[in-house]
């Protein structure tokens, strides 16, 4: 799986750093710790973020979702 942010070059690096972590599913607490910053900065730059406008787009492999068996590849003969 991987996550792709649509719009990061609107974001400064804090807020992508903020931004990635918020989408993996951290709390803002855990978000401060691991950044060594206080949460209220984390929601602060969370929202500035958000505001700028970006798009999260999670890609993940069709073989890894479970949707065809072994060697078959989902076309029909």
């Amino acid at each position: 799986m991987q996550i792709e942010i649509r719009g990061a070059e609107k974001l400064s690096f804090r807020e992508r750093q903020v931004v990635v972590l918020k989408e993996m599913g951290y709390t803002n607490e855990q978000v401060a710790k691991k950044l060594k910053i206080n949460v209220s900065s984390v929601a602060t730059l969370y929202n500035r973020a958000k505001s700028k406008g970006y798009q999260v787009v999670i890609v993940i492999p069709g073989d890894h979702l479970g949707l065809f068996g072994p060697g078959d590849d989902g076309e029909e003969e």
